[in-house]
């Protein structure tokens, strides 16, 4: 099972990535994938396909190379729900709106939100 490190909440990713690193999600959910299909698929260069691992790597999302495939260690569905959200522009008082509840989410929006109205 994927598990999210404890990473800066400052790790966030553009929207365009995303949908990037959701879809490199799904490709690798349906089985193990050559560099080479990945990349062509995903229209990215090399580099910017390991930059894109490294991104995964860092929210606790384990894509292994076993001959000459990578391999995502764990279910994809599990593995996109550890992707950081894009910047959504909410308004504070959206934030506010939202973060009303009692669950871990509506926790996590209260704290940023105490962050800024300190």
């Amino acid at each position: 099972m994927a598990k999210k490190r404890s990473t800066p909440e400052t790790k966030a990713v553009t929207a365009d990535r995303a949908a990037r690193l959701y879809k490199l999600l799904r490709l690798l959910g349906a089985g193990p994938q050559k560099r080479s299909n990945l990349t062509k698929r995903l229209r990215l260069d090399v580099r910017a396909f390991y930059r894109d691992l490294e991104t995964l790597h860092a929210w606790g999302i384990s894509v292994q190379l076993v001959n000459h495939r990578y391999v995502l260690e764990a279910d994809a569905d599990e593995a996109i729900a550890l992707l950081p959200f894009p910047d959504p522009r909410l308004t504070l008082g959206e934030v506010q709106q939202l973060a009303k509840g009692r669950s871990k989410a509506h926790r996590k929006l209260q704290r940023l939100m105490a962050q800024i109205v300190k």
